[in-house]
């Protein structure tokens, strides 16, 4: 799956998290939480270890088993977020070395590192400055006229 697409699915699960722990105080399965991504509880369950090993969320066994977070969601920014998700740069060269006789094989990738490390700091400093928190306010504003201030039952 696309680095974009498991930092996304992130970001929707911390915030269903951060939801839930501040309207029910309860842990949710990881099933739960794949109803509300519409997409398949394994795929979940390895986001979770990644944001678990982050120090982002954290497990409970046994009864009322579950996830939450392990953090106050002000705390989580969204570059927690992808550098729990996210094992790569985000620019990466082509799979083959190019031609080091041509003139611009020879250089292109030397020449395009400081472009990729610039442009990869600005992001990572634009996404330091928006938490979880911030995301939940905008995604509850954003339903408030959809939502009677309960999630949909979404374990049918």
């Amino acid at each position: 799956m696309a680095i974009a697409s498991r930092y996304t699915v992130a970001l929707h699960i911390l915030t269903l998290l951060s939801y839930t722990s501040e309207r029910m105080h309860k842990y949710l399965t990881s099933d739960f939480i794949a109803k509300s991504v519409n997409t398949n509880p394994v795929f979940i369950r390895r986001i979770l270890s990644s944001l678990s090993s982050a120090g982002l969320v954290q497990v409970r066994y046994g009864t009322g088993s579950g996830w939450c977070l392990a953090k106050e969601p002000a705390e989580i920014t969204f570059l927690d977020v992808y550098e729990a998700v996210e094992q790569k740069k985000l620019f990466e060269y082509h799979h083959s070395t190019p031609n080091p006789v041509c003139p611009i094989g020879g250089n292109i990738q030397t020449s395009l590192e400081s472009f990729y490390e610039e442009a990869e700091q600005a992001m990572k400093t634009n996404l330091s400055q928006s938490t979880i928190a911030d995301l939940l306010l905008d995604t509850v504003q954003q339903s408030e006229l959809r939502m009677n201030d309960n999630l949909p039952d979404i374990d049918k």
